[in-house]
């Protein structure tokens, strides 16, 4: 399928609903394109994933939990030159 697009005078293309609905994209989300040979480009939607998709992302099952006293301790034996 082709779509033709107008270049506005700002150097500006708006896609038409029909193009965004098919990338599913909406205001405020990302589009990627990558610039290919010849007069060429390849635009793809940049995945969208919820904010709560990064909680536990640094979790590691087997880690040692440390309580904040413990933190502080550790460091402060760090910057007395201790460990």
């Amino acid at each position: 399928m082709s779509i033709v697009l107008t270049v506005t005078s700002k150097g500006q293309v708006t896609l038409r609903k029909d193009v965004l609905r098919h990338l599913n994209v909406s205001p405020g989300d990302k589009v990627s394109v990558e610039l290919l040979g010849h007069n060429s480009i390849q635009m793809c939607a940049r995945a969208r994933q919820p904010v709560s998709s990064i909680f536990g992302l640094l979790e590691h099952s087997n880690a040692e939990h440390l309580t904040i006293e413990q933190i502080a301790e550790s460091a402060a034996a760090g910057w007395a030159g201790e460990t």
